[in-house]
């Protein structure tokens, strides 16, 4: 039996999860329409100079800067969404996030690094291609490193890598720390803005490639979506079904690791944002599969970023608040579905 036909035997594992197919084709519609209205209110409106919301169709330097914000804004749903879903469909736990693999804190040690090397100008020049090709490579390297030494050996354990990962990070935290108390009080402060997730502050000149591995791993996800169904029944109906369980479980992986690596080194780390989106997703899909979840979690990501920026950047002129917002929101969701979990034990 093939993967795509082992998919079609998942859905009595879901139960009462799985509606028909107009309902989530239909949900996805919407939120795509509401993705599309909010990306347009956001180029073509801002808050004039008596504080009032005004259209604004001259597409000159402003509107330059907009569209760069928006596409930053995408990149960004996309990677987490789509690395969290499939970090959830892997590790079959909802509640993670792919930050406990140690990615987040490896892009915070480097930079860090970075400016104790060679000072201040680290942080101005990190936006630059080769720095952030650099950065990203380095993440990658790292997983693939990780994934390699804990999936080869006989004892190979999905949560003895996420054990090794929680351990890794902390590491590299603790390192991090100690280093920035080295630095002088203009280096710290350049420091500390950088290592704050921004979508509004990105190089342009970066986006392309951005969005050149964005499309590269859409259809290899696409293309794998009922591999990914099968891989929620488990590691051993998986393999019974005809799955290399291990060889998709470390190539799922090795997309996180480089969604989240694309992500951190664009936009900053944002450690919470993907397990909000990811969450609502599947409360909002209308479907268990990958096929409506891993979109979804796109879309609502694009809907929530935009809609956030929009507010903060007209309406409170805050924009650079909105990743400290999305955190301290997720960081409230993570403990209410952790303690409604508990209540139902």
């Amino acid at each position: 039996m093939s993967p795509s036909d082992a998919a079609t035997a998942a859905p009595a594992l879901a139960t009462d999860a799985t509606t028909s197919r107009v309902g989530w084709r239909a949900r996805l519609g919407v939120a795509a329409a509401a993705a599309v209205l909010v990306a347009v209110l956001f180029l073509v409106l801002r808050t004039g100079a008596d504080d009032v919301l005004k259209w604004d169709f001259t597409f000159g330097l402003s509107f330059e800067r907009r569209l760069r914000t928006l596409t930053a804004i995408v990149i960004a749903a996309f990677c987490q969404g789509i690395a969290t879903v499939l970090f959830h469909t892997v590790t079959h736990n909802r509640i993670l996030t792919p930050s406990i693999i140690g990615l987040d804190y490896l892009y915070v040690l480097i930079q860090t690094v970075g400016v104790v090397l060679v000072g201040g100008s680290f942080v101005s020049n990190s936006d630059s291609v080769p720095q952030f090709l650099a950065q990203t490579t380095a993440m990658v390297l790292f997983a693939s490193i990780l994934y390699r030494w804990l999936f080869s050996g006989r004892f190979a354990s999905l949560f003895l890598l996420l054990l090794v990962g929680v351990v890794l990070g902390l590491a590299f935290r603790a390192v991090a720390e100690f280093l920035q108390r080295l630095l002088s009080p203009t280096e710290f402060d350049a420091l500390m803005i950088k290592l704050y997730g921004r979508v509004s502050a990105v190089n342009e000149e970066l986006l392309p490639y951005c969005i050149a591995a964005c499309v590269l791993v859409a259809i290899l996800v696409w293309r794998n979506r009922n591999v990914y169904d099968v891989l929620l029944l488990g590691r051993e109906p998986s393999i019974g079904l005809g799955v290399d369980h291990r060889r998709e479980l470390t190539r799922a992986l090795m997309i996180i690791a480089l969604l989240i690596s694309i992500s951190t080194a664009l936009v900053g780390p944002m450690v919470f944002f993907g397990f909000i989106i990811a969450t609502l997703a599947y409360e909002l899909a209308g479907d268990w599969r990958h096929r409506a979840t891993l979109p979804m979690a796109v879309l609502l990501g694009v809907i929530m970023l935009t809609v956030g920026q929009f507010v903060l950047h007209n309406v409170f002129y805050a924009a650079g608040m909105l990743t400290v917002i999305i955190e301290f929101c997720g960081g409230i969701l993570f403990l209410a579905i952790l303690f409604r979990r508990r209540g139902t034990m």
